[in-house]
């Protein structure tokens, strides 16, 4: 806004000194004085376009980084909605393993608390148990498995992932 104040300003500087020498020029004032208004005029008209084209160009590039936004919105939802679909796909390959090892359905509630990486202290409160037979849920999963420990069985659902890079 400020920018269109200022160039509004140097075009009525031009407009009012052109008359200004027209009627200089008409009074017979020196050459030296048209000469130097004449420039005047001819500054603030440089100015002025300048500073409208300038103007332009920033306001053409504010509306193309608008589209960029808009498209990169648009992209990220579709990202998303593709996460949302990789993630339950994902759950539901993670619950076939379970029925595979044959987790009964608390060994696969305390089995995917240990993916999400709560401690036994975090998975007895979730599920209002006692610390001692989380943890004791959670070996009959390491054993069921064929799995050394918690970080073999995260590593288990990792490992094609970690494989690919």
């Amino acid at each position: 806004m400020k920018d269109k104040i200022i160039a509004l300003v140097l075009l009525l500087i031009m407009l009012f000194n052109s008359f200004d020498v027209i009627t200089d020029i008409s009074l017979g004032v020196p050459t030296w004085h048209i000469v130097e208004e004449s420039i005047i005029v001819l500054l603030s008209g440089i100015g002025a376009v300048l500073l409208l084209n300038d103007i332009h160009a920033r306001t053409a590039h504010i509306a193309r980084l608008k589209d960029k936004l808009s498209q990169s919105d648009i992209e990220l939802k579709n990202i998303s909605d593709e996460m949302r679909l990789a993630r339950a796909n994902y759950s539901e390959v993670i619950h076939d393993q379970f029925k595979l090892w044959q987790l009964t359905k608390s060994e696969q509630q305390v089995a995917m608390l240990l993916l999400k990486g709560l401690s036994f202290k975090e998975i007895s409160a979730v599920r209002d148990t006692k610390e001692k037979t989380v943890r004791q849920q959670a070996s009959t999963i390491y054993a069921k498995a064929n799995l050394e420990g918690r970080h073999e069985f995260a590593a288990w659902f990792l490992e094609d992932f970690i494989a690919g890079t």
